[in-house]
């Protein structure tokens, strides 16, 4: 069939549109890809793939199987449980081991400084085990309260405590501890009772180093001062040095008398001597000292 040459050929047209190939525009709005007659069309928004065999929204290829499925397998919890019951024994042992040990340790110092009763012992440090395994403890702490201290109950001790920075054992009853420090408070009625301070005479603190005497005895009423010295490397001495109208006669012993710190371990000394509002401070160290029964 002839054309017409007045009608454009549609054909060549298409081919010299300077657009290009209208059919691959996808602009905001389009309803789909607009290709030539008879070329297969996709809605807008889908890929190449969509509706493709073996894409995601078209039919699979021959022999494809899927994606595998994944069964969710349950965790089996026994080895961290089992791992919690073994520390939970591990630690009872070792608070075990701490408290028998602190308590046999009590008993030994209890013979060591003559006291009355068993002090408080507590071993610091964590785990203890280890500890005991090398026969070497870190830091030993003691403390004890209205005990009284010598063979014959010389002294009375309101409240003890001391603490030993490397403590090593040696055999069953004897120990060596690299630091020790320890400190004592006597009353002032326990310190009349060891001067033997007669009834109508109460002490009290008047300054660092002085005790005051207030006494009644009979007739006679007035106050005496009386010096707190350490006269020796386990006593004290405590000396009248002022009575007022008081005769030092009437006084007796309690004039001037001494009383002895019993029992220190060996390498321990005291080191200074206060007054205080509840009694007398006593500070006593020491350096690879021994401990033993």
């Amino acid at each position: 069939m002839s054309s017409d040459p007045t009608r454009p050929n549609p054909e060549w047209w298409q081919s010299q549109d300077p657009q290009g190939n209208q059919g691959h525009q996808d602009p905001q709005g389009s309803q789909g890809y607009q290709g030539p007659q008879g070329t297969q069309r996709f809605p807008v928004g889908q890929g190449h793939d969509q509706g493709y065999p073996g894409g995601p929204g078209g039919p699979r290829g021959p022999g494809y199987q899927g994606q595998p499925r994944y069964r969710r397998r349950r965790r089996r919890r026994w080895p961290f449980v089992s791992l919690i019951v073994i520390l939970l024994i591990l630690i009872a042992g070792d608070r075990a081991a701490n408290a028998y040990t602190e308590a046999q340790m009590a008993s030994q110092v209890q013979s060591s400084l003559a006291l009355s009763g068993k002090p408080q012992v507590t071993i610091q440090g964590f785990p203890f085990l280890t500890q005991l395994a090398a026969r070497d403890f870190r830091t030993v702490d003691i403390s004890a309260s209205n005990e009284t201290a010598g063979t014959g109950g010389q002294l009375e001790i309101a409240s003890l405590t001391a603490t030993l920075h490397g403590m090593h054992i040696h055999g069953l009853k004897s120990a060596t501890v690299d630091q020790f420090n320890a400190s004592a408070l006597v009353t002032f009625t326990a310190l009349g009772k060891a001067g033997g301070i007669p009834q109508g005479i109460t002490l009290s603190a008047d300054g660092p180093n002085r005790v005051k005497a207030d006494i009644s005895i009979g007739p006679l009423s007035d106050t005496a001062v009386a010096q707190v010295t350490q006269s020796g490397a386990g006593q004290i001495n405590v000396k009248i040095i002022d009575a007022g109208v008081i005769p030092l006669s009437v006084l007796g012993s309690a004039s001037n008398f001494t009383i002895s710190i019993p029992k220190l371990p060996a390498g321990v000394s005291i080191q200074s001597v206060s007054v205080t509002q509840q009694g007398l401070r006593i500070t006593a160290s020491g350096h690879n000292t021994t401990l033993s029964q």
